[in-house]
């Protein structure tokens, strides 16, 4: 199976730690609608966990009521194991909607306001170090108004990174950018999990969350449908996933079904994709099937992603 990675997964130092965020039965409702379904989940410290779903399935909602900025109807959520206190929000950054910065004012200066109205005791160090984490040092005296949509993106996370918090929450960080913004925030933000800082990620762009985050959570119409790690969500790389088809499909199903080195994964009208051992490939199987007098008129690697999984699990909510 061939599966999105990135270095977080291998980084030794991010081994997961504590818990950093958990939510009970959270719920938020907007007359009839049902924003928040009793959303239970947790966060665990060094994670880059995405929140996945189509527009409408209550992500921005979720990170509205975890920052404070939404009162939620029933539940709880914990930040810290230290419940939703004030003191907990120095300790996270966060970019909930399109940023919003003084356009005449440099990339500096804006910082140098955000800074302020977060009570940061800040220094040009601080601003700098920021800027030069999101690649923006040399720009630091361009005017806002002068900078492309990724770069105004780069420049909210950079406010975000402000005060060094532990967490970042990013709503939509990739939306409206074009392929070369989406590559930038998109290495940036794993850039940002391999230094160890937790992050909470919600985004319906299904490739983006396969290939930045560690664990997601696909939520619909408000409600839970499945948490857990990527890789366990895709599947794993012990198996090997491959389409096969011959000329007698029924014949073909019945000696899958009989062999115990071979699984049937998904069933269709001409054809089956199988699991085998990741040990064995395509060649294998076709001599396989061509020794037991079956000669297969496909034969393909399946690759599973986050995609097809997200749209069967909707499909059959």
């Amino acid at each position: 199976m061939i599966l999105h990675l990135n270095t977080f997964y291998i980084t030794e130092k991010n081994t997961l730690s504590n818990t950093i965020l958990h939510l009970n039965n959270l719920s938020k409702s907007y007359k009839e609608i049902k924003a928040v379904d009793d959303l239970s989940l947790e966060v665990k410290g060094k994670m880059i966990f995405g929140l996945l779903g189509p527009n409408g399935s209550g992500k921005t909602t979720t990170l509205g009521m975890l920052l404070g900025v939404i009162r939620q109807d029933k539940g709880s959520f914990s930040w810290f194991n230290n419940g939703s206190k004030d003191i907990n929000r120095k300790k996270i950054g966060s970019l909930l909607e399109t940023p919003n910065f003084y356009p005449y004012l440099t990339a500096y200066q804006n910082l140098e306001v955000t800074a302020k109205i977060k009570g940061l005791q800040f220094t040009s160090d601080l601003i700098n170090e920021v800027l030069k984490k999101v690649d923006l040092f040399k720009r630091k005296d361009s005017k806002f108004k002068t900078f492309s949509l990724g770069m105004k993106q780069r420049l909210a996370i950079a406010s975000a990174l402000l005060g060094n918090p532990e967490v970042l929450v990013l709503d939509e960080p990739t939306n409206g950018l074009d392929p070369q913004g989406i590559a930038e925030i998109r290495d940036l933000i794993i850039q940002i999990g391999n230094e160890g800082k937790t992050i909470l990620i919600a985004s319906h762009i299904l490739d983006e969350i396969e290939k930045i985050c560690t664990h997601c959570a696909i939520l619909k119409e408000g409600k839970l449908i499945r948490s857990g790690a990527i890789n366990d969500i895709i599947g794993n790389n012990e198996t090997l996933l491959i389409t096969i088809g011959a000329d007698d499909i029924n014949q073909l199903k019945e000696m899958v079904e009989v062999d115990p080195m071979i699984s049937i994964y998904k069933d269709f009208d001409d054809r089956i994709i199988v699991s085998v051992d990741n040990s064995k490939d395509s060649a294998f199987l076709n001599q396989y099937f061509f020794d037991k007098g079956v000669v297969l008129n496909k034969l393909d690697v399946f690759s599973e992603s986050l995609e097809n999984q997200f749209l069967e699990i909707i499909n059959k909510s």
